[in-house]
């Protein structure tokens, strides 16, 4: 048995949970979900829980387990406490600021680059510690905004400059060497 798939997902207070075939739909105060998964699994609701169970063991069958049991953990959290990624701007002249809604960052180009949320998401960025969060309640969306903004400029290996997750680690490279007579 895998061993995330055979955990049972625990839904809190608040958060509503229904199950038909092979949908499932999460609400709660951050939003809902609905999402289709496949049917080399059933899943059901017991109570306050969701259970994951797979038909048999083939190979397929087992990497979809866990993976559709952490897809609805993900979805529950979402809903009930929401997901953050946070980034960090570094190099001299650079900074985040918001215009409304809009992240607008100053990386070193021409023009200030703007970035739009999409549905689901807000921003936060503190022009002083050159901080941007990025909020959400759908995992998968967050992540691949934060990967979205951190791809304007990512961060060079000479300087450190650039947008990298906060906590990332950036391998710094020496440089020329320099003339030798």
């Amino acid at each position: 048995m895998s061993r995330i798939g055979r955990l049972p997902v625990e839904i809190p207070a608040g958060v509503e949970v229904s199950v038909s075939k092979n949908e499932v739909k999460v609400k709660g105060k951050n939003g809902e979900m609905v999402r289709q998964f496949l049917p080399d699994v059933t899943i059901r609701k017991e109570g306050n829980e969701v259970i994951v169970e797979r038909h048999n063991d083939e190979a397929f069958s087992r990497a979809i387990h866990g993976t559709t049991r952490a897809v609805i953990q993900n979805m529950v959290t979402g809903v009930s406490t929401g997901f953050k990624r946070e980034l960090e701007v570094l190099g001299v002249g650079y900074r985040p600021e918001m215009k409304g809604k809009t992240l607008v960052l100053n990386v070193g180009y021409s023009h200030p680059v703007e970035v739009e949320p999409p549905a689901g998401i807000s921003f936060e960025a503190d022009p002083k510690t050159r901080l941007i969060v990025v909020n959400g309640y759908d995992k998968e969306v967050v992540g691949q905004v934060a990967a979205d903004i951190r791809k304007i400029r990512p961060p060079e290996p000479y300087k450190g400059k650039g947008i990298r997750y906060k906590g990332e680690y950036v391998r710094r490279k020496a440089g020329k060497a320099g003339k030798t007579a």
